[in-house]
C-alpha cells in the first residue's frame, strides 16, 4: 500500500484492517516505523481536525514535520503541485499528506518518478479516506459491523467529500445508506445508493445519523445570498426533539467543523448519542494506522532489495 488516495483504491480486507490496528493504537500499540523519517501536510485548504490529527499522528510514530504554510510557498510564484511534491521528496520527506481545492489532483501525482507516499487528506469534493476510516471506526466499535446497518446522511451532500467517501464504503460493507436535505443536493450519483427522505423520518429509522455541514465556501453567491439558517434548521436540523425519536442506540455524527443552530443544535452536539468527539479521538488511530501502513511498504521493499544483494554475492 504505497498510497492512500480514496476509498475505492482500499479492498474490504485493508478497511478492516486498518481499522484494527487503529483499535489497537487506542489500546496501548507502540510502532516506530516512523524513527529518522520526516513528513509534511501540504495543505491547500484551512483545516483543523484533520491536519492537527496528522500531525499528532505523526509525532506518536516517531515522524518529524517538516513545516509547510501554502501561503509562503513557492506555489505562490507559479511552482506546480508535483514541482512541490518532487521538492520535499528530494529533501528527503518520506510521507506527503495533502489536501487540495482539486479534485483527484492525485493523478497527476503517481508516477514511477514518484517516491514519496501520499495520503489524500481531502481532494475537493471527491474523497476524504482519513475521515472516513475513522467514521467506520466509531461505528464498528459501537455495533462491532456493518451489515445491515441503517446510516442516514444529512446535509451539503453534492460538495461533500465525506458523503462521498462514506457512502461508497458503508455500501460496500453491507449498510443501507439513505439521505436526507435539500432536494437539489441529493444529486444523480446518490440516487442508486439510497433514497431521499426527510429529516424526521432519518432520525425514527437510523441506527446512525450523520451530519453534514453546509459548505457556504462551494456555494454560488445566489445560493448563499437565499439561504436562511433558521428555516435550514428548522427543517433540516437536528434537534433534541429529534434526537427523542432515534432509537436508543443510535449514533450522531458529524464529522465538523460544526455551525451550531444550524445543521445541530448545541445541546445536541454533547448529548448521550453524540460521538462526534470520539471521531476525533479515533481520527489520531486511524491516521497512525494509515501512515504505519505506507511506510511498511518500504521495510518489505528493503527486504527484497537485501534479499536480491545476498543473492548477487
Amino acid at each position: 500500500m504505497k498510497n492512500i488516495l480514496s476509498m475505492s483504491q482500499l479492498t474490504n480486507n485493508e478497511v478492516y484492517d486498518l481499522m484494527e490496528t487503529a483499535i489497537d493504537f487506542k489500546a496501548g500499540k507502540e510502532s516506530d516505523i516512523g524513527l529518522d523519517k520526516f513528513a509534511i501536510n501540504l495543505f491547500f485548504e484551512n483545516s483543523t481536525r484533520t491536519k492537527s490529527s496528522f500531525q499528532v499522528a505523526e509525532m506518536k510514530l516517531g515522524m518529524k514535520e517538516i513545516m509547510f504554510d501554502a501561503s509562503t510557498s513557492s506555489v505562490t510564484k507559479g511552482e506546480s503541485l508535483y514541482d512541490t511534491v518532487k521538492t520535499v521528496e528530494s529533501i528527503g520527506a518520506s510521507v506527503a499528506v495533502i489536501r487540495h481545492p482539486q479534485d483527484k489532483y492525485y493523478e497527476k501525482l503517481i508516477n514511477d518518478n514518484m517516491k514519496i507516499h501520499i495520503i489524500n487528506g481531502g481532494d475537493g469534493t471527491g474523497q476524504h479516506p482519513s475521515q472516513s476510516l475513522l467514521d467506520l471506526m466509531t461505528i464498528y466499535e459501537h455495533f462491532g459491523h456493518f451489515e445491515g446497518l441503517k446510516v442516514g446522511i444529512i446535509g451539503d451532500l453534492s460538495h461533500s467529500r465525506v458523503a462521498h467517501s462514506n457512502a461508497e464504503i458503508l455500501t460496500r460493507l453491507g449498510a443501507d445508506v439513505s439521505f436526507g436535505g435539500l432536494d437539489s443536493w441529493y444529486t444523480d450519483e446518490f440516487k442508486p445508493i439510497g433514497s431521499h427522505m426527510s429529516v424526521d423520518e432519518l432520525c425514527q429509522e437510523m441506527d446512525v445519523v450523520m451530519l453534514l455541514r453546509v459548505q457556504h465556501e462551494r456555494l454560488s453567491a445566489e445560493e448563499n445570498e437565499e439561504f436562511s439558517k433558521e428555516d435550514y434548521f428548522n427543517k433540516y436540523g437536528l434537534d433534541m426533539r429529534r434526537v427523542n425519536m432515534m432509537k436508543s442506540d443510535a449514533m450522531i455524527m458529524h464529522p465538523a467543523p460544526i455551525n451550531r443552530g444550524v445543521e445541530i443544535a448545541s445541546d445536541v452536539v454533547e448529548c448521550n448519542k453524540s460521538y462526534i468527539f470520539q471521531q476525533m479521538q479515533n481520527g489520531v488511530f486511524v491516521r497512525m494506522a494509515m501512515i504505519e501502513a505506507v511506510l511498511q511498504g518500504d521495510n518489505v521493499d528493503n527486504k527484497i532489495n537485501k534479499k536480491r544483494q545476498s543473492a548477487l554475492r
